[in-house]
């Protein structure tokens, strides 16, 4: 399968070459708008856009082309202009809808998802229908408004340069969308983020977000003949939603995003041309060498999303369930750390040689326990002797932090909650994991440097947390 994979790439081409460019450049141009309304909780919004700028496309075309027929326009005129007027007709509706979508939200008083679904739905049949009427007289295929016809697009070049208009005109979308995002970062994060923040400094949220929709729509236009009405959701959201996943911080979620986007592009054609002839050839359909590169766009967005919803580095549902594994060992190792030294306390330094008993009072798994002790044996923090494991310095120092944020923690509650003394010890015993020394210095001036617990038991002090306490196996406190 891989030799069969790399002798089709073999006969890749500059044809497949300019493919590639050309989709990257208009999934790169659409996921910057992408990006911030996503950051604003709006990404059906660009769907929405995707559908209603249908009817000014169409509307806008129509009239081109009865432009050129009734001699107001020679067709030298008409082939440079064609994608000007395309730009006002589908940048007219976008506002148009965004306005619309506000007046039926607040005159009909439904809800802004509501709103939006009668505006794009009623929208995007309006285009479909004035595509069926008028695709006797004039050349307008649906296939190619849905899904796109990037392959035949490239061929469309400038003179002998070889260059695609299609790369061209993305390419210049994509040029000025930097430009206004770098030009215009600080009024788009704040309007983005926090609306009546914005306004408070200045800045009109209101004019920002008809700004957003404008550019969105207009480059929803640049990216219509490449990928067609419907694709350009994925390439608007998918790349926006994936970086997303990877970061929370804005510079690096546009740099990843456009990262994503190209991406996109790259692999959507390479599975386009590839994985058809592998797959069907194996079920006995040899006729299936291709699919669409549109299409497998969409499909390489929403495998580039899934592999970051499952394995990113903050938001990942694996990464989160190591986090949360590790978190839990990590809370084994240091309830075992603080039991072992309540035995010292107790002058009972051996009571834990027993892991089974040891893995009760702790209210864990024999296995994990083992693993605990593993853990705490590899770090130096425990030691193994004939009779079983001690503390070591290091281990000690460390368990008294534990007993130390245990206590305070069960002091403070004492002292500002009417709770029976047999109630605290649960609380204490989640909260002591997660205190470090600031808090502990807060909670020890708040309760005016106590010396024992509700209990009665001594609370060891900060500066012997932190200087530790030598080398002796165990220290009994009085109390």
């Amino acid at each position: 399968m891989a030799s069969e994979f790399f002798d089709i790439l073999s006969e890749w081409g500059s044809l497949d070459t300019w493919i590639v460019v050309t989709a990257a450049l208009a999934a790169m141009a659409c996921a910057l708008p992408g990006a911030f309304l996503l950051i604003r909780r709006q990404s059906m919004m660009g769907d929405a856009l995707s559908h209603t700028t249908l009817p000014g496309i169409v509307l806008a075309f129509l009239l081109a082309q009865w432009l050129r027929r009734s001699g107001w326009i020679s067709p030298e005129a008409y082939d440079t202009g064609l994608h000007a007027i395309m730009f006002a007709g589908a940048l007219l509706i976008g506002i148009l809808s965004a306005a619309l979508t506000e007046w039926v939200q607040k005159l009909g008083k439904v809800e802004s998802g509501a709103a939006l679904g009668v505006v794009f739905t009623t929208m995007f049949a309006l285009g479909l229908l004035l595509i069926r009427l008028s695709a006797d007289s004039v050349h307008i295929d649906p296939d190619c408004v849905l899904y796109g016809t990037i392959e035949t697009v490239v061929m469309d070049t400038i003179g002998s340069t070889g260059i695609p208009r299609a790369a061209v005109v993305s390419g210049s979308v994509l040029l000025l969308n930097l430009a206004l995002v770098l030009l215009f970062f600080k009024e788009l994060r704040i309007s983005a983020f926090d609306p009546a923040l914005a306004t408070t400094l200045g800045i009109n949220a209101h004019l920002m977000h008809y700004a957003l929709m404008s550019v969105t729509a207009a480059t929803l236009v640049s990216a219509f003949e490449s990928v067609g009405s419907i694709l350009v959701i994925a390439m608007l959201i998918a790349p926006a939603a994936t970086a997303h996943l990877l970061t929370d911080r804005l510079s690096t979620m546009l740099g990843l995003c456009l990262g994503t986007a190209a991406l996109c592009a790259a692999l959507g054609h390479t599975l386009a041309i590839t994985l058809p002839s592998i797959v069907f050839s194996r079920l006995g359909f040899d006729s299936v060498v291709d699919a669409s590169t549109a299409g497998m766009m969409a499909v390489a967005a929403g495998l580039l999303f899934t592999t970051a919803m499952l394995f990113g580095p903050r938001y990942g549902v694996f990464s989160r369930l190591l986090d949360q594994l590790r978190l839990s060992q990590t809370i084994a190792a240091e309830d075992v750390l603080g039991l072992l030294y309540r035995f010292e306390e107790q002058r009972q330094p051996d009571a834990g040689t027993n892991l089974r008993v040891f893995a009760q009072l702790m209210g864990a798994s024999y296995a994990r326990t083992r693993l605990a002790i593993y853990r705490l044996v590899w770090k130096g923090q425990l030691s193994a002797v004939a009779t079983g494991y001690r503390l070591t310095p290091a281990g000690r120092q460390r368990a008294e932090q534990l007993v130390r944020s245990h206590r305070l923690w069960e002091s403070y509650m004492a002292k500002h909650f009417e709770l029976p003394s047999d109630h605290l010890h649960e609380s204490a015993a989640r909260v002591e994991h997660f205190l470090d020394p600031k808090l502990r210095a807060k909670l020890e001036a708040e309760l005016d440097a106590p010396e024992r617990d509700p209990h009665g038991r001594a609370i060891p002090a900060e500066d012997q947390v932190d200087a530790g306490r030598g080398s002796r196996e165990f220290n009994p406190r009085p109390g």
